[in-house]
């Protein structure tokens, strides 16, 4: 018999762990451009985390069918779920017309994007051990190992996220505590956690609990103020209107100094927030831990263990998504919203779809010599102009990743060409050579710096026609950078519109403008 000891490992450039919608996505990019690959993933189909989460089972991420556009690309504005491909069968609208999917809708799409794609994957492997010596190495759970040189992380945050609480052990998980609203009849309950998932659990218990409290240290952020998916959505706030009309729930900012049994009820210490240091004992019958979830790094031995940063609950990582100290570690889908945390939408699928796209461009680049996509256009105002106001207005990746994304524009030296570069993160453009040239521009679609603490029903816009202060638009419009080297030279804003549409002369006279003497002005300093 084979001595396990002496078992060559399976070699492949890339693994992936994690058959997720991220190891899918960046499997298919692998896939089409023939990169030796495999997927290594522990369950038996793709997409084993959306058959239990969310755990009522209807998902948050929008599947808006008629948008009123018949461009595939603009859609995608408003398709939170489907992945990028080449065909057009392989979006989620096939799968569901509801604009909340269920949750199990998503695990089917995702079985047919990964056998559709044709895409190496191996079910039932779970790493349970991962090392590095020039190579990676990963044992799996029956003793098989697998090498490679680069590794991808797409496991997602499987792991519940535990605050140090004195008695937090007290509590029941999100994960594991009951979904059936008949368990907590006439019971107090209090739920930790101010997130989606917080939210979602008191929504489920309210016509059954009897007081119902959600308690964080801080208030409660609104995802239609921060224009951040990941804060509370609409979908999950009704139990708001039970506080606010006086129907014994509440919600409570206040950080937690200890949980404690006492005569089969739990006590919770309570240090209010907002109430000039005030403490108070509450008492509930159950407590439910909602507060996030992190990664798993107890594969990783000491070789190559990722630092980790946010609570431990993040891998920390380079504008390439690469391991701030392992070198060819790289992670992927949610994951990556390291470096733009609860500001866009890496952390979910229509964010980091893109995100993956551009992650295997670099891959491309740096590994395989492979330039990342460009195209010739004239540096002429008039060529520039049409460029930025034809991406502005059909780009997805620019919509859904405000001020992390951007496309750039690369001028050479002689001034009379330039190269077109599309959704680069900002972050790699200042990391890269890209950012070593002497005259670029960025192309970004972001919203005024007010947006996140005005009242967004109440909002002063920008007259149409003001384009001296379109610097002030509130709402998300386009903004073009330029820079030589990492020196910031001018900034041009476009003026903000209702329906984000940037058509008309108040939008493109300006820019044009801007670029002739922007131009001009470079001409004159060579």
């Amino acid at each position: 018999m084979e001595n396990k000891d002496d078992m060559k490992p399976r070699h492949f450039d890339y693994l992936i762990i994690g058959a997720g919608p991220a190891g899918l996505q960046l499997g298919y990019f692998l896939q089409r451009a023939g990169r030796d690959y495999l997927i290594l993933e522990a369950g038996d189909a793709p997409g084993t985390f959306f058959t239990v989460y969310p755990r009522h089972r209807k998902l948050i991420s929008i599947n808006k069918v008629f948008t009123g556009f018949d461009d595939p690309e603009v859609n995608l504005r408003w398709d939170w779920n489907s992945l990028l491909s080449d065909s057009e069968d392989l979006i989620l609208k096939n799968y569901s017309q509801r604009y909340f999917p269920g949750a199990d809708v998503l695990v089917d799409y995702l079985k047919d994007f990964a056998d559709r794609s044709h895409l190496k994957i191996e079910y039932g492997v779970r790493a349970v051990r991962v090392t590095k010596d020039g190579a990676f190495t990963i044992l799996d759970q029956r003793g098989n190992l697998y090498s490679c040189l680069r590794l991808i992380i797409a496991t997602g945050t499987p792991a519940a996220y535990v605050p140090q609480i004195p008695g937090i052990e007290l509590a029941e998980k999100y994960t594991e505590v009951s979904i059936d609203p008949g368990d907590f009849v006439n019971q107090k309950v209090l739920i930790i956690g101010k997130g989606n998932s917080g939210f979602e659990t008191a929504e489920n218990l309210t016509p059954t609990a009897a007081v119902i409290h959600i308690v964080s240290p801080h208030p409660i952020n609104m995802a239609w103020r921060t224009h951040f998916v990941g804060h509370l959505r609409a979908i999950n706030n009704n139990i708001l209107d039970t506080y606010q009309l006086k129907s014994q729930n509440a919600v409570i900012d206040a950080s937690i100094e200890k949980i404690e049994r006492r005569d089969g009820k739990l006590v919770v210490s309570f240090n209010y927030t907002h109430a000039g240091g005030e403490k108070e004992d509450l008492i509930y019958d159950r407590v439910i831990m909602a507060t996030g979830f992190r990664m798993d790094d107890s594969m990783f031995d000491e070789t190559c263990r990722p630092a980790m940063v946010i609570n431990d609950r993040f891998p920390d990582q380079t504008s390439e998504w690469e391991s701030t100290n392992v070198r060819d570690l790289y992670f992927a889908g949610t994951l990556m919203q390291v470096r733009d945390f609860k500001k866009t939408t890496s952390g979910f699928i229509h964010g980091f779809r893109y995100n993956i796209r551009a992650l295997h461009r670099v891959s491309e680049e740096k590994y395989h010599g492979q330039a990342w996509p460009s195209r010739e256009i004239s540096a002429t105002p008039e060529a520039l102009v049409g460029e930025v106001i034809k991406r502005v207005n059909s780009s997805s990746a620019l919509w859904q990743q405000f001020g992390f994304l951007c496309d750039l524009i690369v001028v050479s030296d002689h001034g009379a060409q330039a190269r077109y570069y599309e959704e680069l993160p900002i972050g790699y453009v200042g990391d890269s050579e890209f950012g070593r040239h002497k005259q670029y521009y960025t192309v970004t679609l972001e919203y005024g710096p007010e947006h996140a603490f005005s009242d967004p029903f109440n909002v002063m816009r920008i007259e149409r026609h003001d384009v001296e202060n379109a610097n002030q638009s509130n709402f998300l419009h386009p903004i073009v950078r330029r820079f030589s080297g990492p020196e910031l030279i001018s900034e041009h804003h476009v003026i903000e519109d209702f329906a984000a549409q940037w058509l008309e002369d108040v939008h493109i006279q300006p820019l044009q403008r801007y670029f002739s003497e922007d131009v001009m002005s470079a001409v004159r300093s060579k």
